[in-house]
């Protein structure tokens, strides 16, 4: 549990190491234009707080290339239908250790060249595996569908979990996904933030991985949409936070 002051504290602390937090945002489940989509965009161009788009192939239409269109989002592929393949009684992902591997690198592919085809170059080639769960025998198969980063959820292992393939995750979800999906409460998401820059100022995980904000537009309530304005409000107006551009997080040509 994390106050706004604690988080002040925490930046001034970096301040003080002669450091600056680094910061980045991504948004899961995209694929249609929707209020909530509206929102989210206008909350990303109001502060200045640059967004990664986690966006499904196989669900992304017409409305959602019209809505960004103009926007400076970035485009992320996640996973290709964002369907359960995993047996029952596994937990769920689309890109478990129960496919094999080269029938998970053509659907790999094929979500690439869809989104390529649609977004351009706001697309970036940076996997996000729905459920943020995916074989570790594709890591190193993932190159070979033009993918050139990663982006699951817990502080990695690795910057580099494969050869030509670089990894950042996220690090903060404030959605309580087993008590009704409900925003996780202001104290204990604040938390999280401060929690992982406190750790990466102190060299208790890797200090150049970027903390992570993991949000879903489509199920946010007001709490959540509050809590974000807060925190994009709070940042912005603090020397000693920067978020980061889809390009600089994954450290990809501009």
């Amino acid at each position: 549990m994390a106050s706004w002051t604690e988080l002040d504290e925490e930046l001034r602390r970096w301040a003080g190491s002669g450091r600056r937090a680094t910061l980045w945002w991504r948004d899961d489940d995209a694929g249609s234009a929707t209020p909530a989509l509206a929102r989210l965009l206008a909350l990303s161009r109001d502060h200045g707080a640059p967004l990664c788009l986690a966006v499904i192939p196989q669900q992304a239409d017409e409305t959602l290339m019209e809505a960004i269109d103009g926007h400076a989002c970035a485009v992320l592929q996640h996973g290709l239908a964002h369907e359960n393949r995993a047996p029952e009684g596994e937990k769920k992902s689309e890109f478990g250790p129960h496919r094999p591997e080269y029938e998970m690198l053509a659907d790999v592919a094929i979500g690439f060249e869809g989104l390529r085809g649609r977004f351009g170059g706001r697309h970036l080639p940076v996997f996000v595996p729905p459920w943020n769960r995916i074989a570790a025998t594709l890591l190193p198969l993932l190159p070979l569908a033009r993918i050139a980063a990663l982006s699951t959820y817990r502080p990695r292992d690795s910057g580099e979990p494969a050869p030509g393939l670089r990894q950042v995750n996220c690090h903060a979800d404030p959605i309580a996904w087993h008590d009704g999906r409900r925003f996780l409460g202001e104290e204990a998401a604040v938390g999280q933030i401060v929690e992982h820059l406190s750790r990466r100022r102190q060299g208790l995980c890797d200090a150049d991985e970027p903390t992570g904000i993991l949000t879903h537009h489509r199920i946010h309530d007001e709490g959540m949409w509050a809590f974000l304005e807060q925190l994009f409000r709070q940042t912005g107006q603090s020397d000693s936070a920067h978020w980061l551009t889809g390009q600089q997080v994954f450290r990809l040509p501009e």
